[in-house]
């Protein structure tokens, strides 16, 4: 994926969930300790778990991680993304976009974080 070897190129070290449910399973383990993430980049559509539910049970249950989460998407004229971005803070890549605004984004989130 290109948005993995943007990153990694960057030196950052990047674990990939194939769906949103693997995504949660990962940030909000059954067991054990949570594990940390200098950022989440996720989808507002993903199956298993949509970006906007990923959002609600990291609120509920890890919301320290909101403030290092970035929703990519290329629905912005439908309603549930423009509810998403109108009732949350999160940065919106609006896809496509250029690497350049990838990799600024993130050090700007990584930096405040």
């Amino acid at each position: 994926m290109a948005l993995r070897r943007c990153l990694a190129r960057e030196g950052w070290q990047v674990e990939e969930a194939t769906d949103g449910r693997k995504a949660l399973e990962r940030l909000i383990p059954a067991t054990g300790p949570a594990p940390h993430f200098d950022l989440i980049i996720c989808d507002l559509r993903m199956p298993g778990c949509s970006g906007s539910e990923l959002h609600e049970r990291l609120k509920a249950e890890r919301p320290a991680l909101l403030r290092r989460l970035i929703v990519a998407t290329g629905d912005t004229v439908s309603e549930e993304a423009a509810d998403f971005v109108r009732r949350t803070s999160c940065p919106v890549l609006q896809k496509p976009f250029e690497l350049s605004e990838l990799r600024s984004l993130v050090h700007r989130i990584v930096e405040a974080a």
